[in-house]
């Protein structure tokens, strides 16, 4: 029955260690979606999940000064050292905190600390989800003004940006509640946690939507902080186009 789609809260949760350096703008945006989401669905419930994994620079202290007063945030300092263990913890915080009678009417959402979302991020997300689907993979680009011209083309060329594409980021995902627990929810990896969840989903026969009307803008760094995680993969493009140069990377 439509009614049983629709949807009645929304959780966002972002982890982040050490990103002091976009965490500021990664808020702003967030906080922007969320009240064009509030102001397009007025009695839209949304909790915010910011987790801060193993953080040794001014993260917290940029956190705190962006959520004060805004009680839709909520702050987790952990010690795991997981993408997948925080993102995980940070939806099951938010459940806990949403007075919802059933998970199929809530929906999670999902990005990164040095990423900024669209304004319409969660209100196209709850509109695709009272159209049917269980989960949203969401289009990602990389912020040309952080890398070699070069290599921002490279990945253009790989990354075409079009509906029903076949790629997964953690920076740009959506899911139902009642999928993403029947699922298991993220597993405690380093990286790759997008991937093996929506293998999961897909396996257990949920309805996985791909589009790039939600497109998130997310750091460009070829540095790795995760050994196999997106800025790993862009230094990998790096290294097959010679003229490219590499930023030095970031102390922390």
């Amino acid at each position: 029955m439509p009614g049983q789609r629709e949807i009645k809260s929304v959780a966002v949760v972002m982890p982040a260690h050490n990103e002091d350096q976009h965490i500021g703008k990664a808020l702003l945006a967030l906080k922007a979606a969320a009240d064009v989401l509030q102001r397009d669905y007025r009695d839209m419930a949304v909790k915010i999940v910011v987790v801060l994994d193993h953080c040794t620079d001014n993260s917290a202290e940029i956190t705190a000064a962006h959520v004060a007063g805004d009680a839709r945030f909520s702050v987790v300092d952990v010690e795991l050292r997981s993408t997948g263990a925080c993102r995980d913890l940070g939806f099951r915080t938010a459940l806990e905190c949403l007075d919802v009678d059933g998970t199929a009417g809530i929906w999670l959402a999902t990005t990164d600390a040095d990423s900024a979302v669209p304004p319409h991020w969660l209100t196209r997300q709850v509109e695709l989800a009272a159209m049917g689907a269980d989960a949203i993979l969401g289009s990602v680009e990389p912020d040309p003004a952080d890398m070699d011209p070069a290599i921002h083309r490279r990945w253009l060329e790989l990354h075409p940006f079009r509906e029903d594409h076949q790629h997964i980021y953690g920076a740009n995902l959506g899911i139902r509640a009642s999928a993403y627990l029947s699922a298991g929810g993220f597993p405690g990896l380093r990286a790759h946690e997008d991937r093996v969840l929506v293998e999961r989903l897909r396996r257990h026969g949920f309805a996985v939507t791909a589009t790039d009307t939600i497109r998130v803008v997310t750091s460009g760094r070829t540095y790795a902080r995760a050994p196999e995680g997106f800025a790993a993969y862009l230094r990998s493009l790096a290294a097959e186009l010679p003229t490219a140069g590499l930023p030095n990377p970031a102390s922390g």
